[in-house]
């Protein structure tokens, strides 16, 4: 079995959000990803530091739309539904 198997979906979902984000920000000890799995949905909460909001929502919420893109891409693969909210 690889690791993916033995890895809940939310938590490879988790770790694809926290290492994009971790990215994309200035302080990024201070992402969090909470996860709420459901039966057929994924929510992915998105914690970043006060000052780093702006750089994952982005221009016109460019960099979310696009973050979500790629959450709905990987959740398309495991067949389910994810969506991500980035808590203020």
């Amino acid at each position: 079995m690889s690791s993916n198997q033995q890895k809940s979906e939310g938590q490879i979902m988790k770790e694809l959000i926290q290492y994009i984000s971790e990215a994309l920000v200035d302080r990024p000890e201070e992402v969090k990803v909470n996860v709420v799995e459901g039966e057929n949905s994924i929510i992915l909460e998105l914690k970043v530091a006060a000052d780093d909001v702006g750089k994952v929502i982005g221009k016109g919420g460019q960099t979310a739309k696009a973050l979500r893109k790629i959450l709905s891409a990987a959740a398309t693969k495991l067949r389910k539904k994810a969506l991500l909210q980035i808590v203020e």
